[in-house]
C-alpha cells in the first residue's frame, strides 16, 4: 500500500509539472512552458530593484545619465509598439520600465523582469556611442521579453521536481540510503551542467531579439560588431570553447550577430543614434571589470 501511495504521488507530481502556462518568445517563435505567472516574478523583481536602488549611488554624470533614460525609453517603446502590433498588448501591464546609471566602474549592466534596468558607469566607456548603448540595453530588455528569469525559475523548480520524483521511485523499488544519494548527486550534476546550456541560449536569444529591438527603435544594428571587438579586446577573453561557461564566448557572439545582421536590417529605418564623449564619471571603490553583459 506505501509504494501504490508513493506511485500515485509521483503520478500527481508529474501532471503538475506538465502544466504551467505556454508563451511563445516574440521573434523567435521560440515557446516555453512556465510555471510562474508574470505578476508573480514582476512583484519579486520590483521589491529586489527597489531594495538594490536604496543602496546603489546614482551617477552624478547628468549627461550620461540623460542618454541612459533617452536611448532606454527610446527602446521600450519601440517593443511596445511592437508588442500591441502583434497581439501581444496584454503582456504590456507587465512592463515597469526603469533605466538608471549608477556609480561603478564595472563593465556591466543588467535587467530584473518587468524591465527594470541598471547600467554601470563602467560601461560606457566601452559603448562610446548611442548605438552602441542601445545594442547592451537591446539585449538586456530583451531578457525581460523572453520571459528568461520565469523560464529559469521554472526549470529550476522542475528539476526539483525530478530529484523528489527520482528519490520516491528509488524508495518504493528498495533502493538503499547510499545508492539513492549517488543518484541525486549525479542527477544535480547533470541538471547543473544542462543549466549552463539554456544559460547560453539565453544570451544567445536576448543578443538576437535586442539586435532587433535596437533597429526597430532606429538605431544602426551594425555597430554591434564593433561593439562586442571591443568587449573581446577589453576582456582579453581566450575562451575556446563555450560548453563550460553560462555566456557564449565573445566569437561565438560576434559570428551569431553577424548571421542574424540581415534580419535585423530589415527593422533599421535609419541611423538616428547619435556619438556622445563620454563625461568624466564618478567612481567607486569596486573596481572589478565584469566583462560579459548579464542579467539579474
Amino acid at each position: 500500500m506505501k509504494n501504490i501511495k508513493n506511485l500515485l504521488l509521483l503520478l500527481v507530481t508529474a501532471v503538475f509539472i506538465g502544466c504551467g502556462t505556454t508563451k511563445t518568445v516574440p521573434i523567435t517563435g521560440r515557446q516555453q512552458n512556465l510555471l510562474v505567472s508574470d505578476g508573480q516574478v514582476l512583484s519579486l523583481s520590483t521589491q529586489q530593484y527597489q531594495e538594490f536602488m536604496k543602496t546603489a549611488k546614482l551617477s552624478t554624470n547628468s549627461q550620461n545619465t540623460a542618454m541612459v533614460k533617452r536611448v532606454g525609453e527610446r527602446l521600450a517603446n519601440a517593443v511596445t509598439n511592437y508588442l500591441k502590433a502583434n497581439g501581444m498588448a496584454e503582456d504590456v501591464q507587465y512592463y515597469k520600465w526603469q533605466f538608471n546609471l549608477v556609480q561603478n566602474n564595472q563593465v556591466n549592466a543588467w535587467c530584473m523582469p518587468g524591465g527594470l534596468i541598471c547600467v554601470y558607469e563602467g560601461l560606457l566607456p566601452v559603448t562610446q556611442d548611442e548605438s552602441s548603448l542601445a545594442i547592451v540595453l537591446g539585449h538586456e530588455i530583451a531578457h525581460a521579453v523572453a520571459r528568461h528569469s520565469a523560464e529559469q525559475m521554472s526549470t529550476q523548480m522542475k528539476q526539483q521536481y525530478g530529484l523528489q520524483i527520482g528519490s520516491a521511485v528509488a524508495g518504493a523499488v528498495g533502493v538503499g540510503a547510499t545508492a539513492q544519494s549517488i543518484g541525486q548527486w549525479a542527477l544535480s550534476q547533470q541538471f547543473n551542467f544542462k543549466n549552463l546550456k539554456y544559460s547560453r541560449n539565453h544570451e544567445s536569444e536576448a543578443d538576437h531579439l535586442g539586435l532587433i529591438f535596437a533597429a526597430m527603435a532606429g538605431y544602426d544594428p551594425q555597430v554591434a560588431v564593433s561593439f562586442w571587438q571591443r568587449m573581446a579586446a577589453k576582456s582579453g577573453n581566450s575562451q575556446k570553447s563555450d560548453i563550460y561557461s553560462d555566456h557564449p564566448s565573445d566569437a561565438t557572439r560576434i559570428k551569431q550577430i553577424q548571421a542574424w545582421m540581415p534580419e535585423a536590417l530589415r527593422y533599421y529605418k535609419g541611423g538616428t543614434g547619435k556619438t556622445f564623449k563620454v563625461g568624466k564619471t564618478s567612481t567607486t571603490p569596486q573596481t572589478t571589470k565584469t566583462i560579459h553583459i548579464k542579467s539579474k
